[in-house]
């Protein structure tokens, strides 16, 4: 039996303009539903239901395992479509056994955590569906002027008031079976599992998009941030789209020119002060890039083609320094900085860097393009971490 976790996302969105990619806390904004999805244990596939190329090739750079794509029509994707009629159609196009357990989650319930999904599995293992809730107080009236949910004349205190349930649309669970039966997300005997009061945020407009990154970053990325890491190290970068514009300036003579930013080179000097070994690594071969690594004092350097590619090239520094990779600290931009960037303690990459390297999981997207100061800016990162 599988777990099927199903993801609509639609290309289209009048609110917020492409806003299912849009960037969301560092990464496109169905990045953080697939995380979660893709976290927990029980679920064995992720579906994306998409009309989109672009956001199909945004998936798939994640590069995440259980996820796939499934393309909808196109009539299922309207403003006017519902969700019901895109996974009636998922179900009877893929034909999952009727015994699965199928999990709609909302690509706009970005503060979802696969903690969540397992609670709400398991109250599944007793019911029919189960969908999330968030617990409200506060003291509804209607148009008429009547009291909802309470007696005014006999105002109860917030803490004795049981308030009510709202959905905050994040999941709903369900069997394969129940929703052929039902067309519907949920029937039968329903659960509710209960989430964080700060879940309840929808992002519709552009101000819901800024209360909810900074809900994000209070209450999950501070608490990921948190877990117990060892202590950098070594901090090895990357030369062109890093510590350069990745321009290419040649003199009247022909003469290859790079530009440095100086704000790097306090950088390298702070590093240096805190007995922190610092590494240059890059794929070409340069006189100009020697004489910068002098100048910056950088404890090693590798250029031109390295067996193995960067990620060995850092190794052979672990080696030498006897460290671990999960002691390094690495900014990178460009494809050949993706193995390494995928193993060291700490990944980050320049504002312009290529988008499978933003997607990285975990990954640090610095708000400074390569050449601005981007290395002093990632540097600042460690030393306020450390």
């Amino acid at each position: 039996m599988k777990t099927i976790a199903f993801i609509p996302v639609r290309g289209g969105s009048k609110s917020i303009p492409y806003k299912n990619i849009k960037q969301f806390c560092g990464k496109p904004l169905v990045y953080w539903t697939i995380k979660a999805a893709v976290e927990t244990n029980k679920i064995t596939d992720v579906v994306v239901a998409t009309d989109s190329f672009e956001i199909e090739n945004i998936v798939n750079s994640f590069s995440f395992d259980k996820v796939s794509v499934y393309r909808r029509n196109k009539e299922n994707a309207e403003d006017t479509s519902s969700t019901e009629s895109v996974i009636l159609e998922y179900i009877k196009k893929a034909k999952p056994i009727i015994s699965d357990t199928f999990i709609l989650i909302q690509a706009t319930s970005p503060l979802l955590i696969s903690t969540d999904l397992d609670k709400g599995l398991q109250l599944f293992t007793k019911n029919d569906s189960v969908l999330s809730c968030v617990e409200r107080k506060r003291f509804i009236w209607s148009k008429e002027g009547e009291s909802l949910n309470y007696d005014y004349k006999n105002r109860p205190r917030r803490q004795d008031f049981n308030g009510f349930l709202i959905e905050n649309g994040a999941f709903y669970i369900s069997s394969v079976e129940s929703i052929l039966k039902s067309k519907n997300r949920i029937s039968g005997k329903i659960a509710i599992s209960k989430m964080a009061e700060y879940t309840a945020v929808e992002i519709d407009e552009e101000e819901d998009w800024i209360v909810a990154e900074s809900l994000m970053k209070r209450f999950i990325l501070n608490k990921s941030s948190n877990k117990v890491k060892k202590p950098i190290k070594l901090v090895v970068t990357d030369v062109d789209g890093v510590l350069t514009d990745a321009g290419m300036y040649y003199s009247e003579n022909g003469d290859e020119l790079k530009k440095f930013n100086t704000h790097d080179g306090m950088a390298f000097k702070l590093l240096r002060e805190k007995g922190i070994k610092t590494g240059i690594v890059t794929s070409e071969n340069t006189n100009i890039v020697s004489n910068r690594a002098k100048k910056l004092k950088a404890d090693y350097l590798y250029q031109g083609k390295i067996h193995g590619g960067k990620l060995e090239a850092v190794l052979d520094i672990c080696k030498k320094e006897k460290i671990k990779l999960e002691e390094v600290a690495y900014v990178g931009d460009d494809i050949n900085c993706y193995e390494l960037l995928s193993a060291v303690g700490i990944a980050a990459c320049p504002k312009n860097a290529l988008t499978k390297i933003k997607n990285i999981p975990d990954i640090i997207c610095l708000e400074k393009k390569g050449g601005e100061g981007v290395f002093r800016d990632f540097v600042e990162v460690i030393l306020n971490d450390k």
